[in-house]
Formats: structure tokens, sequence, C-alpha cells
């Protein structure tokens, strides 16, 4: 399986890590190279995450990571 960030993604992703790095920037890099790690497990297992709870599609899937949810296919 190949995993395909898309560009909107990547821009809110680069936006949040800029508003924790206001505060703490080593948590914020910690939390770019977690994401994207979590992210990343996707390839092994792509239905070991829970159908999204916001598309009826069974392919859909929803990875909880620290709060936030990351909607794959």
């Amino acid at each position: 399986m190949k995993i395909k960030i898309l560009k909107s993604f990547s821009i809110k992703l680069a936006d949040q890590v800029e508003y924790i790095a206001k505060d703490k920037p080593e948590a914020a890099r910690k939390f770019k190279v977690d994401i994207l790690k979590a992210i990343s497990g996707i390839a092994e297992l792509p239905y070991g995450n829970k159908k999204s709870i916001y598309f009826e599609d069974s392919t859909i899937r929803d990875l909880t990571f620290k709060g936030y949810t990351i909607v794959y296919r």
C-alpha cells in the first residue's frame, strides 16, 4: 500500500505545528514526527483503525492521534 499525503493535509499540519511551536518548539517538532510515524503505520495495517464516523463508506477510516482525527481511504 502506498500512502499519499494531500496538500491540504500538509498545510493543516504545518499550521498546527506552527501554533504549537509558539509555546513549545520542541513539542511541535515531536508532534510532527510522531504524527507522520503514525500515518506511515497505516500502510502495514490499513483496516486497523475504526470505520470513519464522517462517512458511510467502510473503506474510509479514522486514525485518532492525540485528539486529532486523520481521515483516510
